[in-house]
């Protein structure tokens, strides 16, 4: 069945298939015995094994087209069933989606059944879910994850780590022998230590902002539709930064930094460790071994025994600071209490209706659209409508 199919034009013979694999379910059109009180109905044990809820709900409301009773309180949507002149309800409730059945007698054997048929639809009919999630992904009609906050926390955790073994190391520097030419052991070590914690720091930095450069441009109305933002994220890391950011006078200094930053240190962790400054390889020459660089180019390598300036650790986190305090200033201020303190999602609808672009303007109004939508959020987890 995945390779017969051509959409949209086999919408109906997939419908008929489909219809042919669950038979003897159908819908429960009509049917007065239909159970209407849901405080009499029952939860049967095989609904626990129901496929996720909005794959039962595209098979059967989606593309069958059985009816939905629609939304109740505490029930998103409840779909009535009818197997062998017997009447169940598919209904996806606070607690989770379930198969129910009329209480005054024992149903389990064909809630089994009725299960099984319908995991065999949903196994068969995946290439239309992958139609379907086509047509979403074009449209402004979804929700982006936020997940700004934790990954920001990762960032911090190796960032006190580091601050924490640097006061250790000048601790200790200054209750040695200043006369040393050769720092202890102890210090060699966690100078070593915090190294590691300095490279951590900067990779999880910069795994930030590759997320939040996507939700800043979703906020600015950069990009509006499930496609751009797909593209964006396989983009480079400079291409997030000029949609997210206008690299002003002030700004300039800090990318350039950054792309240095990010090309000799984090570049260094990602792809194989061969050296800071590119330094891959060593010629042998009749003094001595020479260092190679390769410097990043993006069509073909050219290879030199020039390095380039080396910014040091310590330098790297004072900058990636600084820039930290630059992105949430000015203009962006409001973008900080959506994408790093409200943990809502980025809605691209928002974005293509210019909602996101007037919130953005004050802090204020930002703050507004913050808690109206925290509402809304609160009564679609609760069910409450």
């Amino acid at each position: 069945m995945p390779n017969k199919y051509t959409f949209p034009q086999d919408l109906e013979k997939l419908k008929q298939d489909v219809l042919n694999i669950i038979f003897p379910i159908i819908p429960a059109n009509g049917v007065s015995s239909a159970p209407k009180d849901f405080m009499k109905i029952q939860r049967t044990n095989a609904g626990k094994y129901l496929p996720q809820h909005y794959l039962v709900y595209f098979l059967l409301k989606d593309l069958l087209g059985f009816d939905n009773y629609g939304r109740s309180e505490k029930v998103a949507w409840s779909i009535p069933i009818d197997f062998k002149g017997k009447v169940f309800l598919i209904e996806h409730r606070k607690m989770g989606l379930g198969l129910f059945a009329s209480h005054e007698q024992n149903k389990e054997e064909e809630a089994k059944k009725i299960i099984q048929l319908i995991n065999k639809a949903v196994g068969k009919i995946k290439p239309y879910f992958n139609w379907r999630a086509s047509q979403a992904i074009n449209s402004p009609y979804l929700n982006v994850e936020n997940h700004s906050s934790v990954i920001f926390e990762r960032y911090h955790f190796f960032l006190d780590q580091y601050k924490s073994i640097l006061k250790t190391i000048k601790q200790l520097k200054n209750t040695e022998d200043t006369a040393a030419l050769i720092p202890s052991p102890q210090v060699l070590k966690l100078n070593k230590q915090k190294e590691w914690l300095a490279l951590a720091t900067i990779d999880a930095f910069f795994s930030w902002t590759e997320h939040v450069f996507i939700h800043l441009a979703i906020l600015k109305g950069k990009i509006t539709t499930g496609n751009q933002v797909a593209k964006l994220a396989l983009d480079d890391w400079q291409s997030k930064f000029k949609l997210a950011i206008d690299i002003t006078d002030g700004m300039r200094p800090l990318y350039d930094h950054l792309c240095i930053i990010k090309e000799q240190i984090r570049n260094y962790i990602t792809h194989g460790a061969f050296g800071k400054k590119g330094e891959a390889f060593h010629f042998h020459s009749p003094i001595g071994a020479i260092p190679v660089f390769i410097p990043k180019q993006k069509e073909e390598f050219q290879f030199s025994f020039i390095q380039k300036a080396e910014i040091q650790d310590d330098e790297a986190i004072a900058i990636i600071e600084k820039f930290i305090t630059e992105l949430w200033s000015g203009s962006r201020k409001p973008a900080h209490l959506y994408i790093q303190e409200s943990y809502l999602p980025s809605i691209l609808s928002l974005a293509n209706d210019g909602t996101y672009v007037k919130a953005m303007k004050t802090p204020e109004k930002m703050e507004n659209l913050i808690d109206r939508l925290c509402y809304e959020f609160d009564n679609a987890s609760n069910m409450d409508w």
